[in-house]
């Protein structure tokens, strides 16, 4: 296999699925991932959407490794075929330094967009409005394993190119610990939003801090596989 953006994806891609506990499960999360129905990638595959369904469903014994390869391979032919645009957005992010489990989906807009569409792709509701209207780009982390695992200089290059986006912090309970963090990493990006959580759910503090570092505070609890798919869509 030659190296490269897409050689890198299918080796990741094909050693989760067959190292997990359910690997049909797996299976179905890159498939959504890519949005690719049963019935593309079967047709691809050049099988009935049944099998694809089985495997999945784990109806049928667990696939080896030749049959993880096609199916893996299928999609990112498909992806290819489409322009490319998962394949690219992996290597923007392991290009940026990051591993994929980290940073989930980061993007540069050609131009800047207004907030609002962001956060209509988001299903966000915001809480403090901030001193912009306008973003150039977002980035979409896991914040359990970026606060856990990244520095202070790391999280800088979160930002991309510039400050001026949304970034989203996904997997949170309260929002405690992403907005402390970011009260010790300057500058701060111009839009904050928490997934997972309810206005409700927010902690008490968040709003205040907020204010005082002047960026757009909103929350969001829309489907998480959903909102990626929207978001890639900006631009």
């Amino acid at each position: 296999m030659t190296d490269g953006p897409r050689a890198d994806l299918a080796r990741r891609i094909a050693g989760e699925v067959t190292l997990s506990d359910d690997p049909g499960a797996t299976l179905r999360k890159w498939r959504t991932d890519f949005d690719v129905s049963q019935t593309a990638l079967a047709d691809h595959l050049d099988v009935s959407s049944s099998v694809v369904s089985d495997y999945e469903s784990g109806r049928r014994e667990s696939p080896g490794i030749g049959v993880v390869s096609r199916m893996v391979n299928a999609l990112l032919d498909i992806d290819e075929a489409r322009g490319g645009s998962r394949i690219r957005q992996y290597a923007r992010v392991v290009g940026a330094g990051f591993e994929s489990d980290i940073v989930q989906d980061l993007r540069e807009y050609p131009t800047a967009i207004r907030l609002s569409r962001v956060y209509d792709a988001l299903g966000a509701r915001e809480i403090v409005r901030g001193e912009t209207d306008r973003v150039s780009g977002h980035t979409v982390i896991d914040s359990i394993e970026a606060i856990t695992r990244l520095s202070s200089e790391e999280f800088y290059r979160l930002y991309g190119e510039s400050t001026n986006r949304v970034l989203v912090f996904t997997n949170v309970t309260r929002g405690e610990s992403p907005l402390v963090a970011l009260r010790v990493v300057n500058p701060t990006p111009n839009a904050v939003v928490l997934h997972g959580l309810s206005e409700d759910e927010l902690w008490e503090h968040a709003a205040t801090l907020a204010t005082i570092d002047g960026f757009s505070l909103a929350v969001s609890t829309r489907d998480i596989d959903e909102m990626l798919s929207d978001l890639r869509t900006l631009g």
